[in-house]
């Protein structure tokens, strides 16, 4: 029986993610970022990875039917207000993740489709990228990946912000409803590649189309050293804006003021 309905004061989140033990990333990333918002944080573990701040050194994957016992017992008890999902790293996990969300009517969720560390370690196989693609890509309220990620997923070679407007349309002809393309990933001081006047230099861009409907978020570069986990802490604080009832568009404003304030932060305390 469900105890918590989506619009308590405490609405709960589930994130759908791989756990790394240092807690820069994955699941605890998340949680901290639910309480932050005022949500209840429940989890399931899809990897248990074997990292620090330096890379990740190994994991192990749970499989589709662990997958599922950690799941039911919480959508059983609580009323999930919204869903993350990150690490999905075989077509197992995938499709017994769309399997639960249309068994279950689970939310739409936010899905960041985490591919590689930022180390340069590969997070999933090439068969889950494809059954990605044609199973759970359909299903998501928002997808949110950087370049390489958006690359990897559209096919399309990102230099600029034109083609990350045409990657993000790409994308959604696949199928997706929404997608964020996340622009500072690939060079220090520039969201894109080929932008090389001193103004575009200090600038961070990111594209959101919802619809066709296309948005940019501009915002000045944080100088500061890279920070892991960015883009769970990003998709996770998406998620639990969304959980309190606020629209797509003002959830990822919310959530990369959230995410600007954490890098700061980061920077305070590596000069500290």
């Amino acid at each position: 029986m469900s105890v918590t309905s989506e619009h308590s004061e405490h609405p709960v989140v589930l994130t759908i993610a791989g756990f790394d033990p240092s807690g820069g990333a994955g699941v605890i990333a998340d949680v901290r970022t639910f309480v932050h918002f005022g949500c209840r944080p429940t989890a399931a573990i899809t990897s248990l990875t074997f990292q620090n701040s330096q890379g990740v050194f190994g994991a192990i994957h749970e499989s589709a039917r662990s997958l599922r016992a950690q799941i039911l017992p919480i959508i059983e008890e609580y009323k999930v207000a919204a869903v993350k999902i990150g690490m999905l790293p075989t077509a197992e996990l995938v499709s017994e993740v769309v399997a639960l969300i249309n068994e279950k009517q689970l939310p739409a969720p936010v899905v960041d489709p985490v591919m590689q560390s930022s180390s340069g370690q590969r997070l999933i196989e090439q068969d889950a990228t494809e059954t990605f693609v044609r199973e759970l890509l359909p299903l998501a309220c928002l997808i949110t990946p950087n370049i390489p990620e958006a690359e990897t997923l559209s096919g399309v070679r990102i230099e600029d912000e034109l083609t990350m407007r045409h990657a993000a349309q790409k994308l959604r002809e696949m199928g997706a409803r929404a997608v964020l393309i996340k622009g500072g990933h690939q060079r220090r001081g520039s969201g894109v590649r080929g932008q090389g006047s001193e103004e575009n230099a200090r600038e961070a861009v990111d594209v959101f189309d919802e619809q066709g409907q296309v948005t940019i978020f501009r915002g000045g570069w944080i100088d500061a050293q890279p920070m892991r986990g960015t883009g769970c802490i990003l998709s996770s604080a998406i998620a639990a804006v969304l959980a309190r009832g606020a629209n797509l568009k003002d959830a990822i404003a919310a959530a990369k003021q959230f995410v600007a304030a954490e890098i700061q932060n980061s920077k305070l305390r590596t000069h500290n």
